[in-house]
């Protein structure tokens, strides 16, 4: 399913730098070894919001016949009980379906009530996530504010003339989960609400702030620039 562009992310930005090391003592030899790291950092934080539709809907369909004997009724009940579902053979009355695709759904619905009228009523869908679908809308917001985190922190960098260097501390500080009925009970939506006001009260929705670290190399490469 498609995901909305995350809102730009919230920036705190802090140059820091440490003294400069002392000078070699005079007379050193002609050798240079590795140059000691400079100690130069750019502190960042960031945000991201994203939010996931239902990936799940569940109708439950309740079967009726009225007939002059109780084995009669219970013949025909188990006859659309089959016509509904070939796998069902037991002699309950009613059967719940779970979907993954919305569109046949509403195809199944309608068939079923064409063909069997009266005798079947089905209840409105109710729309939800499976655990799998939350949990990757958590990576997919955290991943997305380390992307906004690391961007900002390249642009502040860019704006001073500086190169980002690699990431020395990457923070979660706070994630937020709100809407979306992520639980296996009924919903208690008003039936008059439509099928798209349904999923949208079913959507689920997810916030992450993070604080990060850059180490920064030094001056910016005019000739990567330029590419």
């Amino acid at each position: 399913m498609a995901l909305p562009v995350p809102p730009p992310a919230r920036v705190f930005a802090e140059l820091l730098s440490t003294p400069a090391p002392a000078s070699a003592p005079a007379g050193g030899g002609g050798g240079s070894g590795p140059p000691a790291p400079s100690g130069r950092e750019v502190h960042v934080s960031g945000s991201a919001e994203l939010s996931a539709g239902p990936d799940r809907a569940r109708v439950s369909l309740r079967l009726g016949s009225r007939k002059g004997a109780a084995g009669a009724a219970r013949s025909s009940v188990s006859r659309r009980l089959e016509y509904i579902a070939q796998s069902a053979r037991q002699r309950g009355v009613t059967v719940c379906i779970i979907f993954s695709d919305f569109g046949k759904m509403q195809n199944v619905c309608n068939l079923l009530i064409e063909k069997l009228g009266t005798s079947v009523t089905i209840s409105p869908p109710h729309f939800y996530h499976t655990p799998e679908a939350v949990d990757t809308l958590r990576r997919q917001v955290c991943v997305a504010a380390v992307g906004n985190t690391r961007q900002k922190a390249q642009e502040v960098c860019r704006l001073f003339g500086q190169s980002l260097g690699k990431p020395l501390l990457i923070r979660e500080e706070e994630t937020k989960e709100w809407g979306g009925h992520i639980d296996n009970h009924l919903s208690n939506s008003p039936d008059s609400l439509t099928l798209q006001e349904r999923i949208q009260n079913a959507t689920a929705y997810a916030s992450c702030r993070v604080f990060a670290v850059f180490e920064i190399k030094g001056k910016e490469n005019r000739r990567n620039k330029l590419l």
